[in-house]
């Protein structure tokens, strides 16, 4: 067993961070028109050099910005495409004292277009600041997120009468174009965030997309179909990947359910290089639906939450490994967190401290496991 010279690495990460109170404190004083935008970049310039050395210390070979720039993961990026419009999303209390995310509308009301660079500034700073020998990673949210929340009703009729293949093409495209854009400033690793898939293994949010008017059971191959245009762009020596999420919302979480709903559509079907695939709890299932996963392709299995701050054992951890290596080869399996540690701008419930010490955890299990 060797360790992996290209990403993902043996010890990897899904890539968002705790914000630090200073960064926050300039994003309230932004919102209030305290201080001006530029002066708000600086700031997070510096919050950024500072999670940069942190995941270099900690011992990581892949290195994000901690998604600093963002305030959720998703539709910071979404809303910068043509044609597409969020609205905020909003916190809901539960009848248990809960605090759920309920999810953004983002609608799609003109054509879909890459209108201009959305990361790769971004990207460039991020560059600047990491050492040599390690690979900086962009992480954006997955084109399934412009169909899946709303449906066919989310997405205008009068420039799409028919989804297929028109709205897909053009989802694809702008993401092709982003990717370039990426490639051509030097970027080798990006990695896709997508709720929808893991979505698709829980009963009740199946039941809503049936009420949506779409089939759960052709949604995860069409899904497939829709990746693969986005991969068939993918430039040259750049790995892409993908990140299965379940919510992680301050610690919560959104959907449970075996991935066997959509293992072979996500696995065998998606012409994707790797996966992150939650697997912290009991509800993600068991290993089974990694039977699927082609030669060529790694699983990054999410073993360690990042929702909670106590330690897993490397013991337990190592007995994991070995249990999905039962159903995919050793080989092709990597280890993280099962997420990231702040999603949106708020933050899990987790200290500082316990981040490093997970991170930590999961480069020295993973050093032990495969050399």
């Amino acid at each position: 067993m060797t360790d992996r010279t290209t990403p993902p690495f043996r010890a990897d990460h899904v890539g968002s961070f705790l914000r630090p109170k200073f960064l926050l404190d300039a994003r309230a004083q932004r919102a209030n028109g305290e201080i001006t935008p530029e002066q708000l970049r600086a700031i997070e310039d510096k919050a950024i050099t500072e999670i940069v050395k942190f995941q270099e210390d900690v011992g990581l070979q892949s290195v994000t910005d901690g998604e600093f720039r963002r305030t959720y993961f998703h539709i910071d990026f979404l809303e910068q495409l043509g044609g597409v419009q969020c609205a905020p999303p909003v916190t809901v209390i539960q009848p248990d004292g809960r605090e759920e995310l309920a999810p953004p509308v983002m609608r799609v009301v003109g054509k879909v277009e890459h209108l201009k660079d959305i990361q790769r500034a971004d990207f460039e700073f991020l560059k600047s600041q990491v050492s040599a020998g390690r690979t900086p990673k962009v992480t954006i949210p997955s084109p399934t997120m412009l169909h899946f929340r709303g449906g066919r009703a989310g997405i205008s009729r009068e420039h799409y009468p028919e989804l297929d293949p028109a709205f897909y093409d053009d989802v694809a495209k702008a993401y092709g174009d982003e990717l370039s854009s990426l490639s051509e400033a030097g970027c080798t690793y990006v990695q896709m965030d997508d709720t929808n898939l893991a979505y698709l293994c829980d009963d009740k949010m199946r039941e809503a997309a049936r009420q949506r008017g779409d089939d759960p059971n052709e949604l995860p191959h069409r899904y497939a179909t829709f990746i693969n245009k986005v991969v068939a762009q993918k430039p040259a020596g750049m790995t892409l990947a993908m990140h299965l999420c379940r919510g992680n919302f301050k610690s919560t979480h959104a959907a449970a359910g075996n991935y066997e709903p959509v293992a072979e559509a996500l696995l065998a079907e998606m012409n994707l290089d790797a996966y992150f695939m939650e697997y912290d709890d009991a509800r993600s299932g068991d290993f089974r639906p990694l039977r699927f996963l082609p030669k060529n392709k790694i699983v990054v299995l999410g073993l360690v939450t990042t929702k909670f701050g106590a330690m897993e054992s490397k013991d337990a951890l190592k007995r994991r490994i070995d249990e999905a290596a039962k159903f995919a080869p050793l080989d092709q399996l990597c280890l993280s967190p099962q997420c990231g540690f702040s999603s949106t701008v708020h933050g899990n419930n987790i200290a500082v401290q316990a981040q490093r010490d997970k991170l930590r955890l999961v480069v020295e299990v993973a050093q032990e496991v495969w050399g």
